[in-house]
């Protein structure tokens, strides 16, 4: 059983470069950038903005009405703050709907985009910059993985 555990880790030595030595290669995309620069992006982007301020400003209205209600719990402000707690989770599942409408065959183009970059010049795997910086996904990426101009030219044929 000693044996076992002393070449457990000789073996895993070994065979590591053999798992890492395939010719997957990662890139990344500057998604919002891409959006952006695409028929229709404009419409998403402005939509995704008013949708922030709009949910924002309730959001901090909200705020205000609980901080009232916890000062001065009277039927009146917590009727308050249930109605601004529907109108805000209503206006959130309705601007959910939209960006997803607005943005579904923005995505299917981008999609289709970046797939046909990645194949052409060997990448086997690519995401989205912001995503994988924002969730530690990806602590280091060199420049040279930014596929972004080569989309950029694809989406504009």
């Amino acid at each position: 059983m000693k044996r076992l555990f002393l070449l457990l880790p000789v073996a895993l030595l070994l065979t590591a470069p053999q798992a890492q030595s395939g010719k997957g290669r990662l890139g990344f995309v500057n998604v919002p950038q891409l959006v952006a620069a695409m028929p229709g992006g404009a419409n998403y982007t402005a939509l995704r903005k008013k949708a922030d301020t709009d949910l924002g400003q309730q959001q901090k209205n909200l705020q205000t009405l609980l901080v009232k209600v916890n000062g001065s719990p009277t039927a009146a402000n917590k009727a308050a703050v249930t109605k601004a707690q529907q109108t805000f989770a209503k206006a959130q599942k309705n601007y959910q709907t939209q960006i997803a409408a607005a943005f579904k065959p923005l995505a299917t183009k981008l999609n289709s985009a970046i797939a046909k970059t990645a194949k052409a010049n060997g990448y086997s795997v690519v995401l989205d910059r912001q995503v994988a910086a924002t969730t530690r996904l990806v602590v280091y990426a060199n420049s040279s993985t930014d596929l972004t101009a080569a989309v950029m030219k694809e989406i504009k044929k």
